[in-house]
């Protein structure tokens, strides 16, 4: 009978104990989820309720249903701001890939001298105030004939070009901004994904008589292709949010021209100067909509050639 009641109360002991255990575990990961419910999730929920009303931010919201969906896709600035956010995206994203990749076999070589500082080096963008980057290039791609910009291009007999006012200059100089403060992140994933490669697989080929360019394109990329699709997602998300690099190198005239208006812009412009937080709010989940249908496009693609070079390598 005393043995009965003793195995009870350890019972109990270890189930008290255990769920004090699951109790302080909660209490641990709660911080995250409540603040994630807060600025995350309860903004998202309300956007999406909030494309379905007219509202001003100050007066009662009035349900209009899919008036504010029309009113955004029968707009033509939106429709060019998608077009500018597509174009300055292939322009600043596509070409990224592609360098990454190469930079990230480069800094892999054994006998490459001061590879610890060009990594540095080439991750250093990333890590630079957007604000400063914006600020540089502008004065780089200044309208002025003397900017380093033109300075380069007259080299080849051409003219000097208006970079902040004119069309191909503006998505140009983003463009090139974009790229050059993302090349660097995009190397370092790449470079993580080489150095995972056995080496054993190099040294099968350079026997087997394989050059550098042919290690790189049978072996290297179909082998990075999880490391591919990552960044490809991540730069395509990125690219379709674009903002920051816009808005601030065009300056308080940003959101008064359409040369490098991007959907975000647009968005922004809706909400914080029209004060339409309706139109906005739709503007957001018709964007959400094309990121995952250009993300989804996009990793498929990027599948599908990895999986293709896999087996004709």
């Amino acid at each position: 009978m005393v043995s009965t009641i003793k195995k009870r109360l350890t019972n109990k002991r270890l189930r008290s104990e255990d769920k004090k255990d699951m109790i302080s575990g909660y209490l641990y990961i709660a911080p995250f989820f409540i603040i994630f419910a807060v600025i995350g999730l309860y903004p998202a929920v309300f956007s999406l309720y909030l494309a379905f009303q007219k509202w001003n931010g100050l007066s009662d919201m009035v349900f209009v249903g899919l008036d504010n969906f029309k009113v955004v896709l029968v707009d033509p600035l939106f429709w060019k701001s998608l077009y500018n956010t597509i174009v300055i995206g292939l322009m600043g994203t596509a070409p990224q890939l592609v360098v990454g990749i190469i930079l990230a076999f480069l800094l892999n070589l054994t006998y490459l001298r001061f590879r610890n500082f060009f990594r540095v080096t080439i991750f250093m963008p990333y890590i630079t105030s957007m604000v400063a980057v914006a600020l540089i290039f502008s004065v780089l791609f200044s309208n002025h004939e003397s900017s380093l910009a033109n300075s380069v291009i007259s080299w080849f007999g051409l003219e000097p070009v208006n970079w902040a006012t004119s069309e191909w200059g503006t998505k140009l100089a983003i463009s090139l901004m974009v790229f050059w403060r993302w090349v660097g992140y995009n190397t370092i994933i790449y470079l993580a994904g080489i150095q995972s490669i056995s080496h054993d697989l190099y040294e099968a080929a350079t026997i087997d008589g394989a050059n550098r360019f042919q290690q790189l394109l049978f072996i290297t990329i179909p082998l990075l292709k999880p490391f591919i699709i990552l960044t490809v997602f991540f730069s395509t998300v990125g690219a379709l949010q674009l903002f920051a690099e816009p808005t601030i190198f065009l300056g308080p005239s940003a959101f008064t021209r359409d040369e490098a208006m991007t959907v975000v812009m647009y968005l922004y412009r809706d909400a914080f100067r029209l004060q339409s937080f309706g139109t906005a709010s739709a503007t957001a989940i018709i964007l959400l909509v094309v990121i995952i249908i250009f993300s989804t496009i996009n990793t498929l693609l990027t599948s599908g050639y990895g999986r293709k070079r896999g087996v004709n390598g």
